[in-house]
């Protein structure tokens, strides 16, 4: 079987440290092209400044991954299915609720694969977690995602606006991991969101949540940590506490600490791979919901500037 042509849209951090060494990891998928106005790509691989650039010149490609900002991710997406394109949305899968429906929907006329790609889901805890919280009941889940933004997010203006998230581009990968190892659903029933007062988007959030047995669900969000950062998720049940650390790359039970190769992006493509082979989309939109309800119903408190 052919490999899947696939183009990169976007070369950042993001996809030179995880997409481009999962795609060459991964005999399914051969890397056609690369697509950036900025970076030059990669030696060896034809390179486009613009998707349309790619689309009109060649070399023709099966799928992208979308690995720019949501904010303009949803015309992008758009382009590539309108050519019949298989489509990886990098998370958030895009601005608004909305966009994403839509984008579904059109892939879904035109057969084409449309993957929203949560890549904490595949971190090593999370799949063992899942299965063990299956058969127990959840009695309460804490959540503290701590991380200094200088650190892992400097000078990236996009996300400080509307559509960027602030804090909650971090933050949606833990809601990722609880949407999926919780049996139940899980609502939103209230949160005060810090903004800094020259930007658009919260720097720190407290959110509870409540799942429809009635759990208690505690979220701490803050992107001003310095030292030690922390993202953690701990969920105590009628059968002891299970804790996931480390973004879920380790998993705590009361049997003791489990270890494995943390494989989150290898996973992912291992996924698309599998859904454009079958004929199927996968877009799950549960941690963009709750986030936009947190936007909804999140009381605002205005706090002290944010500067890079």
């Amino acid at each position: 079987m052919d490999p899947i042509r696939i183009a990169v849209v976007g070369v950042g951090k993001i996809a030179r440290d995880q997409h481009l060494p999962a795609i060459a990891g991964n005999q399914a998928f051969s890397l056609a092209a690369t697509v950036s106005p900025h970076d030059p790509g990669v030696d060896g691989v034809p390179h486009a400044r613009t998707l349309d650039e790619l689309i009109e010149s060649g070399p023709a490609v099966d799928a992208v991954a979308l690995c720019t900002p949501p904010q303009v991710r949803y015309d992008l997406a758009v382009q590539a299915l309108k050519k019949g394109m298989h489509v990886f949305l990098e998370k958030p899968p895009g601005a608004t609720l909305s966009e994403v429906a839509a984008l579904s929907s059109r892939a879904e006329r035109v057969g084409a694969t449309l993957f929203a790609a949560w890549h904490s889901r595949f971190a090593a805890g999370v799949a063992p977690a899942r299965a063990w919280l299956a058969e127990r009941r959840v009695q309460s889940v804490s959540i503290v995602w701590r991380e200094d933004v200088h650190v892992w997010h400097p000078g990236q203006a996009w996300i400080w606006e509307p559509g960027g998230l602030g804090v909650f581009d971090p933050g949606i990968n833990a809601l990722s991991i609880l949407t999926h190892i919780l049996p139940r659903p899980v609502f939103l029933t209230g949160a005060t969101l810090e903004i800094p007062s020259n930007r658009a988007a919260p720097i720190a959030a407290d959110i509870q949540f409540r799942d429809t047995g009635g759990a208690a669900i505690h979220m701490d969000l803050d992107w001003r940590q310095t030292g030690p950062q922390s993202w953690d998720i701990v969920v105590e049940t009628d059968a002891g506490t299970l804790k996931l650390s480390n973004g879920g790359a380790v998993l705590t039970l009361p049997s003791g600490v489990q270890h494995s190769e943390d494989l989150e992006y290898p996973g992912l493509y291992a996924r698309f791979a599998s859904l454009i082979r079958t004929g199927r989309s996968d877009v799950d939109a549960a941690p963009l919901r709750l986030v936009a309800d947190a936007f909804l119903r999140g009381h605002r408190k205005v706090v002290a500037e944010f500067h890079d």
